[in-house]
């Protein structure tokens, strides 16, 4: 009986290594290579395989490449057929799926959509420099932000984005020269602080000038003659209140504003007034019309400008 046993158990010990020899020369231990919970396939080696990652894919001296971005690898110990060892075809995988990253330099006008790339920071940071130079008129908000991106900049994509700059401020500049024009005509055009917003007849020729000695009066020209077809609107050339709008001597019908600051325009040989002293008129309005009336020789309107009671050259201000 113990004889049998014995056999029994020789039995038994010799199955066991006959199936661990099996077992051995089929299959091994080995690291499954695991990419979001998803098998991929397996390797000898967890550190000799990471190390061929490290270096065969994420190491890497492409121009302009910053980095190579990979999903995470996880490993885990099994026990597998050797037959499903598949080293170098994990490689070729993980390669296809990973992805190069580029640093680039994007500089921007303050808009999202007008913005250019560059590979360069030298290259963004002499565009930038350029531009502030060829614009310094305007305050350009051009600013330099380092991005990481998965698409290499090319040329013709930097050149359309410039133009795109360019374009806008291009376009800013170009406000910025009529504002200050605009604001210079409007400081041109403004005596002691009051602004003479229109001319007093327009569609006319001056016919004479300030400070001439002409044979119809007796004394130098105190202001200038706007000559226009017979009732040709005459219009106040800033806001005022009326001070006199009646027959006065050689002027005929004349009309005097009162602008404030020491301030008058004076409007004469009009055919006939359309306001009355103490009337505020506001610049535009229409307060005579043209005529010939009083010391004149034709259809016009003798146009003066008086600072404190004195005539100046009204073409300081208009019909320049």
């Amino acid at each position: 009986m113990v004889k049998q046993t014995i056999n029994y158990i020789k039995l038994i010990c010799i199955a066991t290594v006959l199936i661990l020899t099996i077992m051995t020369v089929r299959y091994r231990p080995a690291y499954a290579v695991m990419q979001n919970n998803e098998i991929i396939g397996y390797v000898s080696s967890k550190d000799k395989f990471q190390k061929n990652i490290d270096e065969n894919i994420l190491k890497t001296e492409e121009e302009n490449v910053a980095f190579v971005s990979l999903d995470r690898v996880d490993y885990s110990l099994e026990f597998v057929s050797r037959d499903l060892i598949n080293e170098e075809e994990i490689i070729t995988d993980l390669k296809e799926k990973s992805k190069n990253i580029y640093q680039v330099y994007e500089v921007s006008n303050g808009d999202e959509e007008e913005s250019v790339f560059f590979n360069s920071e030298n290259e963004a940071n002499e565009y930038v420099a350029n531009l502030k130079e060829e614009y310094n008129k305007i305050d350009t908000e051009l600013s330099i932000t380092t991005l990481y991106v998965e698409n290499e900049v090319n040329e013709e994509v930097i050149q359309e984005a410039k133009a795109k700059i360019q374009e806008k401020l291009e376009a800013e500049l170009k406000q910025k020269e009529e504002e200050e024009a605009e604001q210079r005509r409007i400081e041109s055009q403004t005596v002691n602080g009051i602004y003479l917003a229109c001319l007093p007849v327009t569609g006319g020729s001056i016919s004479s000038r300030y400070g001439v000695n002409e044979s119809v009066r007796n004394h130098t020209h105190k202001g200038i003659d706007i000559a226009a077809s017979y009732g040709t609107p005459i219009k106040a050339t800033a806001n005022g209140t009326v001070k006199y709008a009646g027959y006065y001597g050689g002027y005929g019908n004349f009309v005097i504003i009162d602008h404030g600051n020491g301030i008058e325009t004076c409007y004469g040989h009009c055919s006939s007034i359309n306001v009355s002293a103490g009337k505020s008129v506001e610049a535009g309005d229409v307060i005579a019309k043209v005529g010939s009336t009083g010391n004149s020789t034709g259809n016009h309107c003798h146009f003066e400008i008086r600072v404190n009671g004195t005539q100046v050259n009204p073409q300081k201000y208009l019909y320049k």
